[in-house]
């Protein structure tokens, strides 16, 4: 495939979008193993995704944000997964099917063993794939390592910037952006423009709303929820961006990285309506849309799904959530052994709170990712620590 050919198979790409690698583009073989790796920056509240609509204590914890138990009459309540767990209805007509078809799974009590509760420290942490408080190279990401010791594996990832979970590779790693300008936001001129279209009419309150919801944080507090996102754009557009993907995965790449911003929500987070309710639907759609375009490559295909940190389990004073410890991983793919909960489980109460605030991490991401890779690629104990150093890999048989 030349630069031109390249070109035209990405036309549906915004016209800003950038390419930086050097050397040929090779195709991978058929029926090789893919892999996408989906990182929510800005730590999404996995409590308002997988709910655990069996704990009284969610309910009492979460007065304004809780997602109803499940009531078929009712399409605002959860989706019952089981006895103990629903999903946000927002999500019922995208994940749910693939739940059914048995080709999701959800990972709860998931994360990594950092507990600084900070955006930028957890981002690179997990990144990094390295242990907590061991000095190494904090210019090597395990998909890189991972990379490494693959072969037949093209890797690339889907991003302005190449992310630190590729960096440090031996070979050259493409990245290419797919998305359209997350930067995009009304000024006070625009913001008025709105406003008076709307005046006099059914929507000029929600308008005003919407419009004035920014002013209702403090600056410093904005700032923070569009720094946690490191310039990765919102879920908005999602579908369209993960058509484009599958067409380079379906066709050229086997290993994938790409990121979704607009996860910290400590202000009106919102249950099934608001803005997470919205990034939700977006996410999972696009996901919906991955394996759609995909078409029969779905059944190679193994999607991750995973944040730095979840959120507080009680909501705080502003109707939202704080930054948490343990969150909710999702595992997608044609030939997932879905349709379960996987993992280390305990009930959901006061008592098992980390911190008594935060869900606890009973599985670690180094060892759950350790054991995925050793299934897809056959990977031995000595390259396993090359990608997680110290980790012990855990098979959960979900591929």
């Amino acid at each position: 495939m030349n630069r031109r050919e390249f070109l035209l198979a990405t036309a549906g790409a915004a016209a800003a979008s950038t390419l930086s690698f050097s050397g040929r583009l090779f195709a991978a073989p058929a029926n090789t193993p893919r892999f996408l790796l989906v990182f929510l920056r800005g730590g999404y509240d996995c409590n308002n995704l997988l709910v655990p609509c069996g704990s009284d204590f969610y309910y009492a914890s979460r007065p304004t944000l809780a997602i109803k138990r499940p009531d078929a009459n009712d399409p605002d309540s959860a989706v019952a997964l089981d006895a103990n767990w629903g999903l946000n209805p927002v999500v019922r007509d995208s994940l749910y099917p693939l739940w059914q078809k048995k080709q999701l799974a959800f990972i709860p009590f998931a994360g990594t063993n950092d507990l600084s509760r900070s955006h930028f420290e957890t981002q690179d942490h997990i990144e990094r794939g390295q242990p907590v408080g061991v000095s190494g190279n904090y210019r090597s990401g395990f998909l890189a390592r991972l990379s490494g010791v693959l072969t037949g594996v093209p890797a690339i990832a889907f991003t302005d910037n190449l992310p630190l979970s590729f960096q440090g590779a031996a070979r050259d790693i493409p990245n290419i952006a797919l998305k359209a300008d997350p930067k995009a936001h009304f000024d006070e001129r625009q913001a008025a423009i709105l406003a008076g279209m709307y005046k006099g009419t059914a929507l000029a309150q929600a308008s005003a709303d919407g419009l004035a919801l920014p002013q209702s944080i403090s600056k410093d507090l904005r700032d923070e929820m569009v720094a946690a996102s490191r310039g990765a754009p919102s879920a908005h557009n999602f579908a369209a961006e993960t058509r484009r993907i599958a067409t380079l995965m379906r066709d050229q790449y086997r290993l994938g990285f790409v990121d979704v911003g607009g996860w910290d929500t400590h202000v009106n987070q919102g249950s099934t309506k608001g803005g997470l309710a919205n990034n939700l639907k977006n996410l999972a759609e696009g996901l919906a849309a991955y394996a759609d375009a995909l078409g029969d490559a779905w059944n190679d295909t193994t999607v991750v799904v995973l944040s730095e940190f979840g959120r507080t389990f009680r909501e705080n004073g502003d109707r939202g959530t704080d930054h948490g410890h343990g969150t909710v991983h999702w595992v997608l793919g044609g030939k997932v052994a879905g349709g379960r909960i996987a993992g280390e489980q305990m009930a959901v109460t006061q008592a098992t709170l980390f911190q008594n605030r935060d869900y606890p991490v009973l599985n670690d991401y180094r060892d759950v990712l350790g054991g995925m890779f050793a299934r897809l690629w056959g990977l031995n104990p000595n390259q396993l620590q090359t990608v997680f150093p110290q980790a012990k890999a855990r098979d959960l048989r979900l591929v």
